[in-house]
């Protein structure tokens, strides 16, 4: 199979979907993959990597996704993106639809078949390809967030730890999944005091028991939700409905409860955001201010850590890779339906129930799509 790797030209993204172990590995099986030439820059990989492991490099980016079959890629495709997909061809990616109509819209256009990392699940009910990035980014949550709690940077002027004599700052992480566990256990590491919100209770137990008791563990009601709001000097927003918009969970009117020069961190706001008063932010202005509260949400967090982000995205990644390079994706569907679940859009049909209902689409049941 042709398989393309291009370049991410979205704002202050340095990944790469392949890393050249990857290519390596792909080409050992008889395929031909192309990099733009520099796609692995930002990463740490050079092109003499590349090429080492058996890819081609091309410098024309019209060529690169003219020629291919499947086109691997980190974030969603970008408008100049779409307008190169075509028919018969495959995208593997981080797609976060249902939070971006007219990305969806784009896509159906094309007539591609969009096969989404975020929504493959596993055996357990997990999702392995978001997996890695959730960890990365849960992580890197606590080192935004006390880097935007410094005075300079608009906040209250709060050391995270505290020092002898001074309290920690409280953090409270509403979530209690990938994203919400890493981020408390960094909190937890600085030395902060942690809240953690979940509606599982299940979830709660394993959290209590694994870090015995040294966070507290909440059910997220709305009141206990309010609570935390008007204790914590940062709050995560950790929540994930798999596929679905986010809930709106920190409202505005909450905002004028907290104190002036608190941290929101949002890392669901590919999903649209759990807090009221999100909007994108980039690498470049990552953050921004709302009636006193310092807001931070960058919609690819772990493109800061791009050469760590890009080798754990790929461990995730490349078993399904080469099923759909060695078998298609109708057959590599067709064969693991936790794979199947990944697929978002067909032809021009959605095959994702929650992002058709985002916006009052027809769905398709994806079955029906394997022929």
């Amino acid at each position: 199979m042709k398989i393309a790797v291009p370049r991410e030209i979205k704002t202050h993204e340095y990944r790469v979907a392949l890393t050249p172990a990857g290519a390596r590995e792909l080409v050992g099986r008889g395929h031909a993959v192309t990099v733009q030439a520099g796609a692995g820059e930002g990463a740490g990989f050079t092109d003499a990597a590349f090429e080492a492991a058996g890819a081609r490099l091309e410098a024309d980016v019209a060529t690169l996704w003219r020629e291919a079959e499947l086109i691997l890629k980190v974030k969603e495709p970008q408008p100049e993106e779409i307008a190169r997909l075509g028919a018969g061809q495959t995208l593997f990616t981080y797609l976060h639809l249902a939070a971006d109509e007219a990305l969806t819209r784009g896509l159906m256009a094309s007539g591609a078949t969009c096969i989404a990392y975020e929504t493959v699940t596993d055996r357990q009910g997990g999702l392995p390809l978001l997996a890695p990035m959730s960890t990365v980014a849960g992580r890197m949550a606590i080192q935004a967030g006390a880097h935007a709690l410094e005075k300079a940077q608009g906040g209250a002027g709060v050391l995270l730890p505290g020092v002898p004599g001074v309290p920690p700052a409280r953090v409270a992480v509403i979530g209690g999944g990938v994203v919400g566990e890493n981020a408390a256990r960094m909190a937890l590491g600085l030395g902060a005091e942690v809240t953690v919100l979940d509606k599982s209770i299940v979830r709660l137990e394993v959290l209590d028991d694994r870090y015995q008791g040294r966070m507290r563990t909440l059910f997220a009601t709305a009141d206990a939700i309010e609570a935390a709001a008007r204790e914590a000097d940062l709050i995560i927003g950790a929540v994930l409905v798999p596929g679905a918009a986010a809930p709106k969970l920190i409202t505005r009117a909450m905002l004028a409860e907290m104190r002036p020069g608190s941290v929101l961190v949002d890392v669901a706001i590919d999903q649209g955001g759990c807090f009221e008063t999100s909007r994108p932010t980039t690498h470049a202005a990552p953050t921004y201010l709302v009636d006193g509260i310092v807001h931070y949400a960058v919609a690819n967090m772990p493109g800061a850590v791009a050469r760590t982000s890009t080798q754990a995205l790929t461990n995730a990644t490349l078993p399904f890779v080469i099923a759909l390079a060695d078998r298609g994706w109708r057959q590599a569907l067709a064969d693991d339906p936790h794979f199947l679940a990944g697929l978002n859009v067909h032809a021009g049909q959605v095959a994702y129930r929650a992002v058709a209902e985002a916006f009052g689409l027809e769905w398709t049941d994806p079955q029906a799509l394997l022929g």
